[in-house]
C-alpha cells in the first residue's frame, strides 16, 4: 500500500490481482447487502458522530440496481461522478463539516495484468472555522483513510 498525505488530501493505492473492469464493477456495486462505501467502520462512526451533532447520518440504503450512478445518495455519500470509461467514482459527503469532503476512487489498470485501486479524501475547508477543522482533522483523518482503504481493497479483492 501506498501513502498519500497533504494538509487538503490524504490517499492510499493498493495493487490488485484481478483485470481493472472487475475491480470497478466490484467497487461500484449497488443493490442488497454489504458496501464499503456505507458500511466501513470509519463511515459507521462518522455517520454517529453526524448524528450526534444534529446532521441525518448514515441515512441513505444503496441504490436497489447494480452499479452505483451519478446522482445515487448511499449511506452519508452523494455520488457525484460514475464514470466507468475512466473508472471514477466520485463521492461527496453530506454531513455537518465546516466545508466539502469528496472520496475519489480510480481503477487503474496495469501491465500485463491487474491494476491499481487509488482512492483519495481531499477537503475544501469553509472559512477559518473550516480552515482550524482542516489542521485538527488530519491525523483522524489519516486513520479513516487507511481504515476505509483496507475494507475496500478486502471487498474488491475478493
Amino acid at each position: 500500500m501506498r501513502r498519500l498525505t497533504r494538509l487538503h488530501a490524504s490517499g492510499r493505492a493498493s495493487d490488485l490481482g484481478l483485470p481493472a473492469d472487475v475491480a470497478w464493477a466490484r467497487l461500484t456495486a449497488a443493490g442488497s447487502g454489504r458496501h464499503w462505501y456505507v458500511d466501513a467502520v470509519p463511515f459507521v462512526v462518522r455517520g454517529a458522530v453526524d448524528r450526534a451533532v444534529g446532521g441525518e447520518g448514515r441515512r441513505w440504503p444503496a441504490p436497489d440496481r447494480t452499479a452505483l450512478e451519478a446522482g445515487d445518495r448511499a449511506g452519508f455519500w452523494e455520488v457525484r461522478v460514475a464514470d466507468p470509461q475512466e473508472r471514477r467514482l466520485v463521492l461527496e459527503a453530506a454531513v455537518r463539516a465546516p466545508g466539502r469532503v469528496r472520496l475519489t476512487s480510480r481503477v487503474l489498470p496495469r501491465v500485463p495484468d491487474g491494476c491499481t485501486l487509488r482512492q483519495t479524501v481531499t477537503v475544501e475547508p469553509d472559512g477559518l472555522l473550516g480552515s482550524a477543522y482542516l489542521l485538527v482533522d488530519l491525523p483522524a483523518r489519516e486513520l479513516v483513510v487507511e481504515l476505509a482503504h483496507q475494507r475496500t481493497v478486502t471487498e474488491v479483492g475478493r
